[in-house]
C-alpha cells in the first residue's frame, strides 16, 4: 500500500510516459545506433521489433494493429516501387538523369540542381515517388563524378522534403490538408502562400550542405559520358509507365482543383501506372528487388504509431495549451515537435479538428509547412527518408541517425525561421 502511493505520488510530481512513447524512443534510440553487439541493425528491423513490442504488451489490440495498417499508402508504395525498379533495372533512369546533369560544370550546380529538381519535382509526383526513384540516380552520380554519396543522398531527402511543402499532392499530409480544410483552390492557395518560402528553404539546404561538405565543392570540372540503356524492352516498358503516372498525376491536379467529387486516391495511381510492369515479361524480376522491407518497415510504423496514439499522449498535451493552438508559431513547432512522435499524417488529422470551423488559410498553410519540414529535422520525421536509406543501403551506402539530425536540425530551424516569415 506505502509503495502504491509513493508510486502515484511521484506520478503526479513527474508523469511517466506511456509505455507505448517508451517503446517509440527506444526504436528512435536504435534508429540512432544501428548496433547491439556484433549485431547490425536496419530500419526496418528496429520498427518491427517496436510494432511488435506494443502487440505482446497487450498496448494495442490484434483488431486495431490491422485496422491501422492503410492500405492506400502501402498500395501506393508497391506500385511506386514497381515503376522506380523497371526505370533503374532497365538502365532508362540513369540515361534520363545524365541528361538531366549534363549542364552541371562543378559540385556546386550538380548539387543545386538535384535540391531544386526533385524539390519542385515532388510537388508534382509526391516525395516517396522521388524519393524511389533519386536514390538510385544521385548514387550513380555519385559514383560517375566522384562526389561524396552522402552529399548526394543529403541532397535528395531535403530536396524532395522541402519540395513538397508547396503543392496539396507533395505528400499525404498536405492532400488532408487540402481536403479537410475546405481549401476551395488547394494548388492556387498552396502555391501562392509557399512557392516562394520553398524555394528560399531550398537554398538554405544548399548552403547548409555546402557548409557541411566544404571539401566536396570547389573541385574540378565534371566530365560528362551519355549512359547506356542496357535493356531496351523493359525501358519502353518503364517509359509508358511513368508516362502513365504523369498524365494520371495531371487528371489528379485537375480534378482537385475543379472537381473534387470525382478525384481518384493516389493508390489506384500507382497500381494502374505499374500495371505496364507487372504485366511484362520482366515482372518476375521486377518484383524480386523492389524494397519489400521498407513495405514492412510502413506496416510495423502503422502499428506502433497508432498506440502511440491510442496512449493518448499527443492528444493530452494539445489538450494542456490548447488556448494558443491557432498561433502560427505553436503550429510549426508542435508540427515540427509531434510529427516525429506519431508521424506527421496522424498529427494533422489529430490537429485539424483542435483547430476548430474558424481555421484560417494562414493556420492551414502553417501546420503544411511545419509538418512537412519536421522530415528535414530525423530520419524518422518523414516516410521518404526512410525510403532513401534503405535504397541506399541496398548498394552499400547509408546516412547515420546522429549525421541526419546533426545538419537537419540546422535547416529545419531555419525553415521554420523562414515559414514564420512569410505566414
Amino acid at each position: 500500500m506505502a509503495t502504491e502511493s509513493i508510486t502515484s505520488f511521484m506520478s503526479f510530481l513527474v508523469p511517466l510516459p506511456d509505455l507505448p512513447v517508451l517503446i517509440l524512443l527506444s526504436v528512435f534510440v536504435l534508429t540512432a545506433l544501428r548496433q547491439v553487439g556484433s549485431l547490425r541493425l536496419q530500419i526496418w528491423q528496429v520498427m518491427t521489433f517496436g510494432a511488435i513490442s506494443v502487440l505482446l504488451l497487450g498496448e494495442i489490440s490484434p483488431e486495431e494493429a490491422l485496422g491501422a495498417i492503410n492500405t492506400d499508402v502501402l498500395i501506393f508504395l508497391f506500385g511506386a516501387f514497381c515503376v522506380g525498379e523497371a526505370l533503374n533495372r532497365s538502365g532508362y533512369l540513369a540515361w534520363l538523369g545524365s541528361r538531366i546533369v549534363s549542364r552541371a560544370r562543378n559540385t556546386d550546380q550538380l548539387v543545386l540542381l538535384v535540391l531544386f529538381s526533385t524539390g519542385i519535382l515532388s510537388a508534382i509526383l509526391m516525395n516517396d515517388t522521388l524519393a524511389i526513384m533519386g536514390t538510385p540516380l544521385v548514387l550513380s552520380f555519385s559514383r560517375k563524378y566522384d562526389i561524396s554519396p552522402k552529399l548526394m543522398l543529403f541532397a535528395l531527402a531535403f530536396g524532395v522534403t522541402t519540395g513538397s511543402v508547396m503543392s496539396p499532392i507533395g505528400n499525404p499530409q498536405n492532400l488532408l490538408i487540402a481536403v479537410d480544410g475546405n481549401l476551395d483552390a488547394p494548388f492556387v492557395t498552396f502555391l501562392c502562400s509557399l512557392a516562394l518560402p520553398t524555394l528560399i528553404c531550398l537554398i538554405i539546404a544548399y548552403i547548409v550542405l555546402r557548409l557541411f561538405f566544404r571539401q566536396e565543392f570547389g573541385k574540378s570540372a565534371l566530365i560528362h559520358s551519355q549512359e547506356i540503356v542496357n535493356d531496351p524492352e523493359l525501358a519502353r516498358v518503364a517509359k509508358i509507365a511513368i508516362t502513365l503516372m504523369l498524365i494520371l498525376i495531371a487528371c489528379k491536379i485537375f480534378l482537385v482543383e475543379f472537381l473534387p467529387s470525382w478525384d481518384f486516391s493516389l493508390s489506384w495511381l500507382a497500381l494502374f501506372s505499374a500495371s505496364p510492369v507487372l504485366l511484362s515479361r520482366k515482372r518476375i524480376e521486377i518484383l524480386k528487388n523492389i524494397d519489400w522491407a521498407t513495405l514492412v518497415f510502413f506496416v510495423s510504423m502503422f502499428v506502433l504509431m497508432e498506440s502511440v496514439w491510442i496512449s493518448g499522449t499527443c492528444q493530452g498535451l494539445l489538450g494542456k495549451i490548447s488556448p494558443q493552438l491557432g498561433s502560427v508559431p505553436t503550429i510549426l513547432a508542435l508540427s515540427i515537435g509531434l510529427s516525429q512522435l506519431i508521424s506527421n499524417v496522424p498529427f494533422v488529422a489529430l490537429y485539424l479538428p483542435a483547430l476548430g470551423s474558424g481555421v484560417s488559410q494562414g493556420q492551414l498553410m502553417a501546420l503544411a509547412a511545419g509538418s512537412t519540414i519536421a522530415g528535414n529535422l530525423l530520419i524518422l520525421g518523414a516516410a521518404s527518408n526512410v525510403i532513401i536509406i534503405q535504397n541506399a543501403e541496398k548498394e552499400g551506402e547509408t546516412l547515420s541517425f546522429v549525421e541526419f539530425s546533426r545538419i537537419g536540425a540546422l535547416i529545419t530551424f531555419l525553415d521554420a525561421i523562414i515559414y514564420y516569415i512569410f505566414l
